[in-house]
């Protein structure tokens, strides 16, 4: 038994957005179901539907930062009842067997862990539809607790990809006082990350190409401000960085920021350009025991445990609502960089 609820996607990677009926499976066992109240609007979801990156499968139904109310729960679910506040992120599935997922590690799966949207599924049409949709069905295993209060749940929203996302490489790689951490961009993902460190007690410093996002790195958290571009800025910090967060998505020169970590220091890279970074020059990760490094969003537990850190500290993200309507003009905007930090959809646009 399946129902039909509205939904926002596209045929192909050259149509725009259409509006669209779907079905979701009716709750087994082990199953929620959410009516979806926000959804975010994630860089991914822009790779995917274009197929930028490899393996969009179509028709295609982006989004993974999800947050609405239980309204149905299966006869085996304990964790969750009608009516409770809850989060979906970038996965509803993985195999539940393997190293990765013993660990709490589920988005390493090694099997393959499954997308919120273009994953393999039973369900017609034999892949996962996302967020841009006013319901969804998924294991209780991958359902989040949301702790906020209920004015700030579209402002929750892209905690489930950009504030999972950054707070998993700083709690890996122990961001906190005593500690000196940059974030690299200040968009979707960089002002979580600014917000999050700051919040875990590190010094945080932001880099960013822009002179005009000074005041606003600092309204965000960060203790200090450099202009990427600007050598003499850069040089002052030599040396000096515990751990630096990279959240741009597009390919720029790493060996600026790695000049920057202290010996033992770590650059972790979260932004995935369409195509590769220059290759980083060797002998300066040699002559420091320096490490590049990449994260992948977190796992369930770590997820929610980001969820009620960021409750406790009030921290949820920046973020401008559209209509289901405007998705196409958001993404549009998104890639000119035109948005304070995230779009969310007001799902009961659709």
């Amino acid at each position: 038994m399946t129902m039909t609820v509205k939904a926002r996607g596209a045929h192909a990677a050259d149509q725009p957005f259409v509006a669209l009926d779907i079905q979701r499976r009716a709750p087994g066992a082990n199953d929620v179901q959410i009516d979806i109240a926000y959804c975010g609007i994630c860089h991914s979801d822009l790779h995917t539907i274009r197929s930028e990156w490899p393996g969009t499968l179509y028709p295609c139904v982006p989004g993974h930062e999800i947050v609405g109310h239980v309204s149905a729960v299966g006869a085996a679910v304990t964790r969750f009842k009608p009516g409770d506040t809850v989060g979906v992120g970038c996965m509803v599935g993985s195999c539940q067997h393997c190293a990765a997922c013993e660990e709490g590690l589920e988005q390493y799966c090694e099997n393959g862990m499954v997308g919120t949207y273009n994953g393999p599924t039973t369900d017609a049409p034999g892949h996962t539809l996302g967020g841009y949709s006013q319901r969804i069905v998924v294991d209780e295993k991958f359902v989040l607790h949301v702790r906020h209060p209920q004015d700030q749940l579209a402002a929750v929203a892209p905690l489930l990809c950009a504030g999972i996302t950054t707070y998993s490489p700083l709690r890996h790689w122990k961001a906190g006082p005593g500690k000196k951490v940059g974030i690299v961009g200040i968009g979707g993902l960089g002002h979580m990350g600014i917000k999050i460190a700051h919040a875990m007690g590190a010094h945080v410093v932001a880099f960013t190409t822009s002179e005009s996002k000074r005041q606003e790195a600092h309204a965000l958290g960060a203790d200090a401000v450099v202009n990427s571009r600007d050598e003499a800025q850069m040089a002052a910090h030599r040396g000096s960085f515990d751990f630096i967060l990279d959240t741009v998505a597009a390919p720029h020169v790493l060996d600026a920021f790695t000049a920057l970590l202290k010996r033992d220091g770590t650059l972790c890279l979260v932004g995935a350009p369409a195509t590769p970074h220059p290759s980083p020059a060797v002998m300066g990760l040699i002559f420091g025991r320096k490490s590049i490094a990449g994260s992948l969003i977190g796992g369930i537990a770590e997820t929610q445990e980001m969820l009620d850190f960021c409750a406790e500290h009030g921290i949820v993200a920046s973020i401008e609502m559209v209509r289901a309507d405007e998705i196409e003009v958001a993404y549009e905007r998104m890639l000119r960089s035109d948005v304070k930090y995230r779009f969310v959809i007001d799902t009961a646009t659709l």
